[in-house]
């Protein structure tokens, strides 16, 4: 898949679990634990927004998109 989540990176970089942040954005410690294996076919905005101000970064901080060769 060209996009990449580099959401476990971010969390490393915080020094934040993904039971912090799933208490933070209001959502499962699996669904986060999902996003970061990129076996998500999509994320709403607002969860997005939520999980961006608790980690105090941008979305091109999350998501990458690398094209395949």
């Amino acid at each position: 898949m060209p996009i990449i989540v580099n959401l476990d990176v971010m969390l490393a970089r915080r020094k934040m679990r993904s039971k912090e942040l799933a208490e933070r954005v209001g959502i499962t410690e699996q669904n986060i634990s999902l996003l970061k294996s990129g076996k998500v076919k999509g994320v709403r905005f607002d969860t997005l927004e939520l999980i961006c101000e608790a980690l105090a970064c941008q979305p091109g901080d999350i998501l990458e998109y690398v094209p395949e060769s």
